[in-house]
């Protein structure tokens, strides 16, 4: 159990070696700001209605249900939806030090363990006090997947100072898996990685050797067709190949990635540097080939899947939410094993534009899947009934498979976990928000940080030195790949600074000043925010001769909502010779900035047949079309959008 204090304390991750060195809860907080204000909407919103969604459908009922031995509510993985909102729950806990989730945890993990049975087993749906027998649908059963859930929550719990009930049933659960799915044991894998890494992280977590080696047992036994292939095919569940065999991420990529960051997690453990070498690898030909604009993966709805290379759908991306909550564990693992600030920059870009875009900025309804294109308006969401569809186009209160709101919710609130770093020597602010930061040396000099800035709407990031205990040490920002023409001011000096981070004699991705800071001292990284068109891979044939805008770190879109009546999104294209100019602030958007290109529509034919030897072209007269960051779509009303626009030419 962690101390506040510890080195431990309030981190989500915790590997036994690595480049870099994770800043908890205890030592990053965040102050009011674009993340600041989503972690307490997170922990304050996003838990209050997660759990009354789940109290009213039955889902928390589940375990007194079970106990009786009556019938399940919802899914077969029901149970993990509570676990991951009682992790939610723990970090704020531990974060705010509010007594109401305080008392959240003890109530859910009351009714949690009176479904534990006297060996440890715990699930709802299967059992001796369930209606089916357990471990009888490993492929499909989750129950091993509720496990760990569970654990991550009872971890949670341990690192901000709890030994109480709910790590007891947890410990016990994860004691029964290693008792059940040992060497000795059943042969077996859940058909939904996520065990992996929660049983290393409570081997971090206790100490336990056993926890480890299962987590291992877990990942080596991979690929090597124990599960039932199905009609998706082995890859669904990465059954196809073992991990250190595989260059690409491929299958459900919710799956995918949670068994990645288990496989990172047990190469750190365990020195296997061929493993970790074998996960970079995946996940760098992914990035480059399976991976969208906004850094959403998964282009197939059927299976959630990856699909080919450069198989990229706008309208048909998948893109989960649950993807983007993965792909950030699997890049902060890989940053913190390496130290290469491009997992830093992913981890960006899946914030701002796939966790930041799932919820409504109210915080009451959620995107599951996140396309990049909606052809026509949805149909408003029913707001009294769970949506059974996970199709992007309008938010839902709640979903049959409502695995992204809670998801959310535990992300971020413990999102200040993942926004800073330490090393011998210094400190590294990975993503550039408005926070504090308190923290030790490896030599036990305290330091402090102030960081202001105005980030993702303006690129002035300034850093203030609150607490320096003497001597020389070292301060680095990452400078995001597409902030060409950055300037550090320091000392009263201006120097321009590149992404390579060479000006400063930084680590490529960094800029990085040295020195025997006192309280008082201060610099400032000021980064370009000029809006400019990305052009796609020709490969991607879903959106060649198309151009999409980015500002700062934001991937924009035009939606129909606000725009001049003349321009149909379906039937426009833009002029992309000049950049999209900064074009006010959207009040109705949370004061987002808002941008502005010039666009045609495009003549379309009448009726009939819509293919012609010599189409018409673009019609005349141009008209201004307005575009929104990405993530605020879909917040003013049902609307159509796109993120790729077609070029004129």
């Amino acid at each position: 159990m962690a101390e506040r204090g510890d080195a431990t304390w309030g981190r989500p991750v915790v590997p036994g070696s690595g480049r870099l060195r994770p800043l908890g809860l205890g030592e990053v907080r965040f102050e009011p700001g674009f993340w600041g204000d989503r972690q307490r909407l997170g922990g304050e919103v996003i838990v209050d209605h997660c759990r009354g969604w789940m109290t009213r459908l039955g889902w928390i009922g589940n375990f007194r249900a079970a106990a009786g031995g009556g019938s399940s509510a919802g899914r077969e993985f029901a149970d993990s939806e509570i676990y991951k909102l009682l992790e939610a729950l723990a970090w704020e806990a531990g974060r705010s030090g509010r007594d109401e989730p305080e008392r959240a945890v003890a109530e859910l993990a009351e009714e949690v363990a009176t479904a534990q049975e006297p060996d440890g087993y715990l699930n709802t749906r299967f059992g001796w006090r369930g209606p089916e027998i357990r471990y009888s649908d490993l492929e499909w059963g989750h129950e091993l997947y509720c496990y760990g859930h569970l654990i991550q929550a009872a971890v949670a719990r341990l690192r901000t100072g709890h030994d109480d009930q709910l790590v007891s049933v947890a410990r016990r659960a994860a004691d029964h898996v290693c008792q059940e799915f040992g060497a000795a044991g059943r042969n077996g894998i859940c058909g939904h990685p996520g065990i992996e890494v929660a049983l290393a992280e409570l081997y971090r977590a206790t100490g336990e050797d056993r926890y480890l080696e299962q987590a291992r047992l877990f990942v080596d036994r991979r690929g090597h067709g124990l599960l039932r292939a199905g009609g998706l095919g082995a890859a669904y569940n990465q059954d196809d190949r073992p991990v250190r065999d595989a260059r690409v991420l491929r299958g459900h990529a919710v799956r995918a990635l949670y068994l990645a960051s288990g496989a990172v997690d047990v190469a750190v453990e365990t020195g296997d540097r061929g493993l970790l070498e074998a996960v970079a690898e995946q996940w760098r030909n992914t990035l480059a080939a399976r991976t969208y604009l906004t850094g959403g993966m998964g282009s197939r709805h059927t299976g959630e899947s990856f699909g080919d290379d450069f198989e990229l759908p706008p309208d048909r991306a998948y893109a989960e939410t649950c993807a983007g909550v993965a792909a950030v564990m699997l890049c902060w693992r890989l940053l913190l094993a390496t130290g290469e600030a491009h997992y830093a920059d992913a981890i960006e870009r899946i914030l701002y534009n796939v966790v930041a875009t799932s919820p409504a900025l109210d915080g009451h309804s959620f995107f599951y899947a996140n396309p990049l294109q909606q052809r026509s308006p949805a149909a408003p969401a029913d707001g009294d009934a769970e949506s059974p569809h996970a199709a992007g186009g309008v938010r839902s209160q709640w979903f049959s498979v409502s695995c992204c709101p809670t998801n959310l919710s535990r992300t971020l609130t413990s999102l200040a976990a993942y926004v800073a770093t330490a090393d011998d020597h210094g400190v590294q602010l990975q993503q550039l928000t408005t926070c504090t930061v308190r923290t030790a040396l490896p030599d036990g000099r305290a330091v402090g940080l102030r960081v202001d800035t105005g980030y993702p709407w303006t690129g002035t990031v300034t850093v203030r030195v609150e607490e320096s205990s003497g001597g020389p040490w070292r301060i680095a920002l990452r400078v995001p790949p597409w902030a060409d023409g950055a300037v550090l001011t320091h000392a009263d000096r201006r120097q321009p600074v590149g992404p390579d981070g060479a000006t400063l004699g930084g680590v490529p991705g960094y800029v990085s000043v040295e020195a025997s800071w006192r309280p008082g001292d201060e610099f400032r990284l000021e980064l370009p925010m000029t809006p400019r068109w990305t052009r796609p891979d020709p490969r991607i044939d879903a959106v060649r001769g198309c151009a999409a805008a980015e500002r700062g770190p934001l991937v924009y879109c035009a939606e129909s909502v606000g725009q001049d009546p003349a321009l149909r999104l379906d039937a426009i294209t833009v002029d992309a010779s000049a950049p999209p100019a900064d074009h006010g602030r959207a009040d109705d958007l949370d004061g987002a900035v808002r941008l502005r290109c010039s666009a045609r529509p495009v003549q379309v034919p009448e009726a009939g047949w819509p293919y012609a030897s010599n189409p018409d072209g673009e019609a005349a007269g141009a008209a201004p079309l307005t575009l929104v960051p990405y993530y605020a779509w879909a917040n003013r009303g049902p609307s159509s959008m796109r993120v790729w626009l077609p070029e004129a030419h």
